[in-house]
């Protein structure tokens, strides 16, 4: 889960400030919540998917799904079934469920899993493809860690890809301007992170990376990781 604020401390994620879901999914604000660009970003992170290999038999799991951004166009390009997510607030996934999907049949609503800790309690071993974009950004680098962990036991997991916003090692310790106008930080929300701690996170979790050249909404900078099974 992510780190609660001590007192004198402020929120290492906005999503953690009490009732800040229920307030939002209340207002009607669930795809608002999730970083705006609803279309555009949903078609950047399928489009990411398909160039990354996934095809309507393999096994989804979108981590961190929110309001189903990703989950409305994911949903019917899968088999049914195929399609599995995690949040850490499982209301704002049933939001999507009820006003985003074109037919809500296809997807199972015990298929969306609250997991505030990328523990993936309940997540089926025959995932192929899983993806976490614009998840870590959100949060310390220990996030990014523990999910790199956490996936490490799926036997049948293929490829993750996830989003950071990077930073020159020389001007990472104090705040960075992104390409996109984005203002990130070392130890506050937007966080960034160095391709170094990056690749530095992925070994160290038995992962091995690839960059991706693609530009992103927000100027985020996409890797795909592929677990290193039986290296050593």
């Amino acid at each position: 889960m992510p780190d609660r604020p001590t007192r004198g401390q402020g929120l290492t994620s906005p999503y953690l400030a009490p009732g800040f879901y229920d307030s939002a999914i209340a207002g009607g604000r669930h795809r608002a919540i999730v970083g705006g660009r609803w279309d555009e970003t949903g078609r950047a992170q399928m489009d990411l998917l398909v160039e990354a290999g996934l095809r309507p038999h393999h096994h989804l799991l979108d981590i961190g799904a929110g309001a189903l951004r990703l989950g409305c166009k994911a949903v019917p390009y899968l088999d049914p079934g195929h399609y599995w997510a995690t949040d850490a607030d499982r209301g704002l996934m049933l939001a999507g469920h009820a006003a985003e999907l074109a037919d809500p049949a296809r997807l199972n609503p015990a298929q969306l899993v609250e997991d505030a800790d990328f523990a993936f309690p309940g997540i089926p071993d025959r995932i192929t493809h899983a993806i976490a974009f614009a998840v870590f950004p959100h949060l310390p680098a220990a996030h990014l860690a523990r999910a790199l962990t956490g996936l490490t036991r799926f036997p049948a997991l293929e490829s993750l890809l996830f989003t950071v916003f990077l930073a020159p090692e020389a001007a990472a310790a104090g705040p960075v301007r992104q390409p996109d106008g984005v203002v990130t930080h070392p130890a506050r929300p937007p966080y960034h992170l160095t391709a170094a701690q990056v690749h530095d996170l992925a070994a160290a979790t038995g992962w091995g990376l690839t960059r991706l050249d693609r530009m992103l909404p927000r100027g985020q900078v996409a890797f795909a990781a592929r677990p290193l099974r039986g290296a050593g």
